[in-house]
């Protein structure tokens, strides 16, 4: 299947980094577009993809068309590429956030297209992201597992509905950043303490990835483990109290919570 992206962003190339990676895609079968030669140009050179000069010769060339670009340019996107769209048979993939799949419609002015929602995070580019899917009524069975098998390569997916994106989006898109962030604030702790900032990410880091693998093959929840860890009258129960005196878990939700509103538009 030969696949198109139009938007050549970090997510977009995250997304073919891990198909070439497990050479999933051959680099010859993926078209590549976006408004700035010079955000694609390079990158398509340098993993030998094909890039086109402009979005309708993308979906020309591509059966698969992945919708990789800023919320506020959709739709003069899919205005550009419309007819092209609306007389060829394509599927469509949107990766926008924030934009559903029956305004996306509504734009195209055609509720028969094959279209497929998707929210991936930066971690498919290293094999070990999660992907939400919603696709609409017109999607096939055969195309739609073609595109589940694509993002399963990638690491896990999740079948959620559309009113769910946004929370997803807060739990998974943005936080990798929020983890990057924490494994920062205890590598610096580490330095404060005399460890030097690369030995102490590293050990921050891996205890972070280890925890993560618990959490996925223990049947037990994760305040279930924070218990397991937890001596009575122990370091980490002193540790576990300061971060709750200081809000931990409050600013992790307050993060949910304006990701989720800033996705909504509020």
């Amino acid at each position: 299947m030969k696949i198109g992206f139009i938007g050549a962003g970090h997510m977009a190339q995250a997304i073919i980094n891990g198909w070439l990676k497990l050479k999933q895609v051959k680099s010859s079968d993926i078209f590549i577009h976006s408004a700035h030669r010079e955000s694609y140009a390079g990158y398509a050179q340098e993993k030998n993809l094909v890039p086109m000069d402009s979005n309708n010769e993308v979906v020309e060339k591509a059966d698969l068309i992945f919708l990789a670009v800023k919320p506020l340019v959709l739709s003069s996107v899919l205005t550009e590429i419309k007819e092209k769209i609306n007389t060829q048979k394509k599927i469509i993939v949107s990766m926008v956030s924030g934009v559903s799949i029956a305004e996306i419609q509504q734009i195209l002015g055609n509720n028969n297209i094959e279209l497929l929602r998707i929210m991936p995070n930066v971690n498919v580019e290293i094999n070990e992201g999660m992907t939400a899917l919603a696709k609409n009524a017109c999607m096939t069975a055969e195309h739609y597992d073609v595109c589940a098998k694509l993002f399963s390569a990638l690491g896990k997916i999740s079948v959620i509905s559309e009113k769910d994106f946004s929370t997803f989006v807060a739990l998974s898109g943005s936080s990798p950043a929020f983890v990057y962030f924490f494994i920062d604030a205890l590598s610096r702790a580490g330095v404060k303490y005399g460890l030097s900032k690369k030995q102490a990410t590293e050990i921050a880091a891996q205890a972070v990835m280890g925890s993560a693998k618990k959490v996925l093959t223990d049947s037990r929840t994760p305040w279930e483990l924070v218990d397991d860890v937890s001596s009575p009258g122990g370091t980490t129960v002193a540790g576990l109290l300061a971060m709750e005196e200081a809000g931990f878990m409050t600013s992790i939700i307050k993060a949910v919570d304006a990701t989720v509103a800033k996705d909504q538009g509020k």
